[in-house]
This record gives C-alpha cells, structure tokens and sequence, in this order.
C-alpha cells in the first residue's frame, strides 16, 4: 500500500480543487490533490466555457450585482457572502496569466470573464505545480480518515493504473469532488456521482438545500452538449408546429413548458433565427458543442434537430455539504468542502443557472477552503498528526449486512427515475416523493446491507452507493419542505410560506433526517 502525507489533502480535480489547491500551497502548505480521473480533464468545467460573475471593485456595481441576484435567491442568500465571491473571482483570475492565453475584449482590454475549460483547468494544473502541488491522477478516494477525537485526518483510495490501494495522512482534508448528476448523460459529469456527499455524512457533516436540485440541460437528442445555443432557439413538435415557450428569462416556465410537450413527443430546435453573433461565440468558448453536430454532418445554425432534457441533478442545483462557518467548513473538525460538492445557497438561495455565480462560487470556495485548511493543518500537533487513523466508509465497503449480488444498475435506473423523471421533479407532491421514498429506500437498503466492491470493484461500487444515498436526501428535503420556492415547487402547496425563509439541513445514514435551520436567512450573520 501507497502512504501518503500532506498538511491539505484536497479529494476531486475541477475547478475548486484547483484553486483549493493553489491558495492551499500559496500559504506554504504541503499539497496533494487526488482525482478520480486526470486534473484538467475530469469534470463538468473541462467541457465547459464557464463565464463568472464579474463586477468591477466600484461599489455602485457591485452592490447592484448582489441586489439583482438576491431578486432570484428567494430569501435564503446571504449578501454578505455575495460581495465576497465577487471580490475574491475578481482578484484571483488574473493569476493565471502566465499558463492562460486570455483574449481582448475588442475595446483594447482583456476579456477575463469567460474562459475555454479546457485551457482554465490546464492552467489550474500548472499553477498548482509550479507552487509544488503534488497531483494524484487516476487516484479515487473510497473514504475518509478519523483520528480518536472525530476530526479527519485522511483517506483511503485505490490507484487505477497500479491496481493497489494507496493511504494519504493530512492535517486537514477538502471535499471538492463535485455534485451528483445520477449518470443522466449530462457533458462532463460521468465522474459526478455525489461521492463527496456519502463521505462527508459518514464523517458526520450534514447536508443543505439538496431540495434545490432541479436542473435539467437541453441538447441535442442524441448527446448532451451545453446549452448556450438554445438562448436563441425555436421549439418544434413533430408534425412541424412551433411550440409556444415563455423565453429564458422565466426559467421555470421555459421548463416547463418543454418538459410538458416532450410528454407528447419529439421536439426539435432550431436555430435560423438565433443572433448573428452566437456562431462564433460557440465555436470560441464551446467547441465540443460544434463538433458534436459535424460529426453527424448536420450544421446546427441551418438543420433543425431533435433535443432531450439532460438532469443536472446538484451539479447546477444548489445543495451540497453544509457550511458551518465564513472558510467553507464543515461541522467535522478538519473537513471542508468547496464547489459543487458544498452547498450553494449563500450566493444562490433557492435558485441556480448556468457559469456565472456558480463558476465564482466553485472558484472562490476553492479559495477560502485551501487557505483555511492549511490554517487547521498548521494549528494540529506532531503528534496530533500521528494518532491512529479510523475507517469511515461504510456502504459499498463495508456493508451492515451478509454480501451478495447486488443489481447496481437497477440501483442507478430508480435513482435516475425518482429524481429526474421531469413529471415528479417539476410537479412535486407528497404522493409523489412519499413514493419515490419508498423505492429509494428499498434500493438504500439493497447497497447498505450487501454490497461490496473490492479492489478497483470498489470504486465502481461506492459510486452506485453515493447516487442512492444522494437520491435519498434530495427526496427527503423536497418531501420535508412543505411550499414552493425557487427551483422547489410543490403542487400540493403552491405557495412560499415566511416560515421556511431558512435553510432545511438534511443528513444521516440508516435513518435520514431534515430540520430547519432555528433562524431565518436574514437574521443569520457570518
């Protein structure tokens, strides 16, 4: 077995694991980072051209940005966290400079604000490198590390390519292993499977917001691509009508509306009427889009061609590992959490979208994560940093039950079908998730009680663990939530109610359980 020690041990390769990584080792910390896959290619933002919320320090514009988008948040935001993940984005992007060929603006200045992932995460990459990062590729983790007191001191994995275990110590740990798309097929997010939310309610932390986890991506039928083209489309159905959908600026009713008619049939896009500009703007920021028509022969300005909804899951909702203080701490001594697998609601309260606030929270939680781990890890004793390590993981790993054959895809396919089936996630009731609770459960208790996965098997079955665990608190909250508000709406009651303007906290393992945070959004301080 491979040991490994580190002062910050950052689990997942994107774009918080980056800057986790690169404010981590700014400090002088000893870093490593382990990602599933290899860093600057795994994940959704390596497909992506992620634009991020960037306002200029001038106060006016500032405080105009965090009141439009507290229009949208639907009281659970914090304005005070807003004006910080602006203010870090700002200052941090252009520290890439030297790995990163940013282009003008066209008024003879740099245009920061949007960048090709690709290049973004290879300049993380060698950022991160050139401060002495150390970075393990092909390295998943299957849990974490306790020491006696509770607080993490690291995790245990599995190495792909040599096919042996591996061992890390660390003074403290961050979670950046992104959200959960349940397999749905989404561009980038094959590797998303709410890994980082299993092992962080098995260390104790709990969960905010996973109600908040209705997001779904439009692309062409027959692969997911991203959605910046569809701002100028045209729906169809299949004997050539033209649908009547609300524009972007509704989300919710845009869709809704597309999800309705796909319940009739097959829709078709088309673009002949998107602005001039947006050609080239894709080819620019999201060349996989362009290539994924030109390999069907099919120019996707001209063709009109049929489009699916892709579930997005937590990946683009808001919910995540709870923070508990101002640096992207967990409640769990020595555990943080940045990015998707951390929740989103201090700048995106009930509500999400594409890039913007979520690329700056991705970016900026990195930040705050990777300086204030390396702080823990600075206060933690020698011999503090040597006490014995305790086993975390359980389900998949270590199963309550006898072993026997458990059918993982059946697991994924309820999963998939109790959260992203459009029917129960845009039109919630409690018929419907008192339901879905019940397969989830049952499906829980198959990999809870006998599935085991070994060696490079185990990977393959914590992630089937991760995706019904994460289902089960995604239900729970949006059954315990009892109002509509943001991307939650419940049929059963239409209406926001004063009384939920707070947080409900979800979490536990055997049994799940919700609560609401005891003081409303407003009244809580940093």
């Amino acid at each position: 077995m491979d040991e490994i020690s580190a002062d910050v041990l950052i689990v997942g390769g994107g774009m918080a694991a980056g800057w986790a990584a690169v404010a981590a080792a700014k400090t002088g910390a000893a870093v490593v980072v382990a990602d599933k896959g290899f860093m600057g290619t795994s994940g959704v933002t390596a497909t992506a051209g992620p634009n991020h919320w960037w306002v200029p320090p001038d106060a006016g514009r500032r405080e105009a940005a965090v009141r439009k988008r507290l229009e949208t948040a639907f009281g659970l935001a914090d304005p005070t966290w807003m004006a910080r993940i602006i203010d870090i984005t700002w200052r941090s992007i252009p520290e890439l400079e030297p790995w990163y060929p940013f282009s003008g603006d066209g008024q003879g200045g740099v245009y920061r604000s949007g960048l090709r992932g690709p290049e973004y995460l290879r300049a993380l990459r060698h950022y991160a490198t050139s401060l002495g990062v150390r970075i393990l590729d092909h390295h998943p983790v299957l849990e974490l590390l306790a020491r006696p007191d509770g607080s993490i001191g690291g995790a245990a994995g599995h190495d792909r390519l040599a096919d042996r275990p591996w061992r890390a110590r660390a003074g403290a740990v961050i979670l950046a292993t992104g959200g959960c798309a349940f397999r749905s097929g989404l561009l980038g997010s094959y590797s998303n499977t709410g890994d980082g939310y299993l092992m962080g309610v098995e260390a104790g932390a709990e969960l905010s917001g996973m109600e908040f986890c209705i997001a779904y991506s439009i692309s062409p039928a027959w692969l997911s691509t991203r959605t910046l083209p569809y701002t100028g489309a045209r729906f169809f159905d299949a004997a050539g009508r033209q649908l009547d959908t609300p524009g972007w600026d509704r989300p919710r009713e845009y869709l809704c509306s597309l999800a309705a008619a796909f319940r009739s049939g097959p829709v078709y896009a088309d673009l002949h009427e998107a602005p001039r500009e947006l050609p080239g703007v894709i080819r620019e920021i999201q060349p996989a889009t362009v290539a994924a028509f030109e390999r069907r022969g099919l120019d996707m300005f001209r063709d009109r061609f049929e489009v699916k909804l892709f579930g997005e899951g937590t990946i683009r909702g808001t919910g995540g590992l709870r923070i508990a203080d101002a640096c992207c701490a967990t409640s769990v001594p020595g555990l943080f959490a940045a990015g998707d697998a951390a929740t989103r609601e201090h700048i995106a309260g009930a509500t999400s979208g594409g890039g913007a606030q979520n690329a700056a929270w991705a970016l900026s939680s990195g930040v705050l994560s990777g300086q204030a781990a390396s702080s823990a890890a600075a206060r933690r004793s020698h011999s503090d940093r040597q006490s014995r390590l305790l086993s975390m993981g359980g389900a998949g790993l270590h199963p309550t039950g006898a072993v026997r054959p458990v059918d993982r895809k059946a697991v994924v396919q309820t999963a998939q079908a109790e959260i992203l089936d459009p029917d129960k996630a845009l039109w919630r009731s409690e018929a419907k998730l008192s339901m879905s609770a019940k397969w989830l459960e049952d499906a829980w208790e198959d990999v809870c009680g006998s599935l085991r996965g070994e060696g490079l098997d185990a990977v393959a079955a914590r992630e089937t663990a991760a995706m019904a665990a994460t289902a089960r608190w995604c239900n729970a909250a949006a059954l315990a939530r009892k109002e509509s508000r943001g991307m939650h709406i419940r049929e059963d009651y239409p209406g926001q109610d004063t009384d939920w303007s707070r947080r409900l906290i979800t979490g536990g393992l055997e049994t799940v359980y919700t609560q609401r945070e005891e003081a409303p959004v407003s009244e809580l301080a940093l």
